[in-house]
């Protein structure tokens, strides 16, 4: 199957989240600085959120570069790792509205680790249809720094529940790793004819 469809309908879904997030920012309804303190929390879980997004869509896009085609497995594990992203409206504002309080800091965590398992099954399963000598396996090679966000995912889902702002920061590390697109994809990439 071509892949065009796949990226197409992902950049769909991703573009409806982003607008979702949007949606559940209420503004002030007054005209001062001080009316917008108490809104800091939703406004941070926002930001974290809308970059989080961002980092899937300019990964994925990379991951849909280094293939040729698709298979109806690989169709299911993109709306596997879709599933996952589009809850994260639902936790983002959860977040933003209890303070980041510990229950809906685990929630958002919680999420954030089954979408980065979907994401490590969308690999796979690209991998599966390519073949262990293809140019994505070569570019991925054994995923440390996909195992490592799922490790850190759930070492701060365990923090959440005591001390919210560990796991928050761990989400901002994890954001950090992820924030430039993936080098590993675009070296492979640039060296095939």
């Amino acid at each position: 199957m071509n892949k065009g469809r796949l990226e197409a309908f992902s950049d769909g879904v991703l573009a409806v989240v982003i607008t979702i997030m949007v949606l559940e920012m209420h503004a002030p309804h007054e005209a001062s600085w001080g009316a917008i303190r108490p809104l800091i929390p939703v406004i941070l879980s926002y930001v974290l959120s809308y970059v989080f997004i961002g980092i899937y869509w300019s990964n994925h896009h990379h991951l849909l570069q280094a293939i040729r085609h698709v298979s109806g497995g690989v169709l299911w594990a993109n709306l596997h790792l879709l599933f996952w992203l589009s809850l994260i409206p639902f936790v983002t504002s959860w977040m933003g509205e209890t303070h980041f309080g510990s229950i809906a800091v685990a929630a958002y965590g919680t999420v954030l680790l089954a979408a980065a398992c979907a994401y490590y099954i969308l690999v796979r399963s690209l991998i599966a249809v390519h073949g262990s000598d293809s140019t994505l396996k070569r570019a991925i090679g054994d995923d440390r720094k996909g195992i490592v966000s799922i490790v850190l995912y759930v070492i701060a889902i365990v923090f959440a529940l005591w001390i919210p702002a560990v796991a928050e920061a761990v989400f901002v590390l994890v954001a950090i790793m992820w924030l430039v697109p993936d080098r590993r994809i675009e070296r492979v990439i640039s060296t095939v004819p």
